[in-house]
Order: structure tokens, then C-alpha cells, then sequence
């Protein structure tokens, strides 16, 4: 009876990794990241001063996830300055990229004396 324990168990193991195998292997959106300062924020899109020097834009849709290190339950986007690392995919026909998830840390510049 052992035997055919083992027969059912070994048979099991090779269906459930034959049928998770397309699954593993199913190439999704690769997921790229932004860093740097925001220098211009609008509904549609923002622009980054990355570390590397150029500044890269990002297209913004109602899906995107903002997430503020300062105030974790806030919702609002970040403001010009405000230093962020972008979860974006990229369009392969458009070769734009997209946000997915904007991290971000306020600026703590105070603002000058009037």
C-alpha cells in the first residue's frame, strides 16, 4: 500500500508543476524605477531630475498609487521638490513609461521669511 502512496504522491507533484510551469514563465510588464526630484507635476504627468542628470517624464493615470514617507495614510501626489522613486512599466510601441506606485518624501525646505 506504501508504494502506491508514493505513486499518487510523485504524480501529483509533477501535474501541479506542469501545470504552474506556463505561469512561472508568463513574461509580465518589467517594472523599472525612477529616482530623483520632481520638477514639474501636472494630472497627466510629472518629471523627474534623476540622479544620473537627465530628467525623465512619467505619464500619470488614475490608477497610480501615491505613498507619502511622512504621512502614510495621505492619498495627495507629491509637489515640485519632493524626492520620489517611481514603480513605472514601459510601453514597448510608445517606449513611454507609466506609474504604477510614486513614493515619495516631502521637501523640508522651510519657506523664505516674507
Amino acid at each position: 500500500m506504501a508504494k502506491h502512496y508514493n505513486f499518487i504522491t510523485v504524480g501529483v507533484v509533477l501535474l501541479t508543476s506542469l501545470w504552474l510551469s506556463p505561469v512561472a514563465s508568463a513574461k509580465g510588464p518589467e517594472l523599472l524605477h525612477v529616482l530623483g526630484i520632481v520638477t514639474l507635476i501636472d494630472a497627466k504627468h510629472l518629471e523627474v531630475k534623476t540622479t544620473k542628470g537627465p530628467i525623465v517624464s512619467v505619464l500619470l493615470t488614475k490608477q497610480v498609487k501615491y505613498k507619502n514617507k511622512s504621512n502614510p495614510t495621505s492619498n495627495d501626489p507629491p509637489t515640485v521638490g519632493d524626492r520620489v522613486i517611481i514603480e513605472a512599466t514601459k510601453d514597448d510601441k510608445t517606449k513611454k513609461l507609466s506609474a504604477t506606485v510614486v513614493h515619495y518624501s516631502p521637501n523640508k525646505t522651510p519657506s523664505p521669511p516674507r
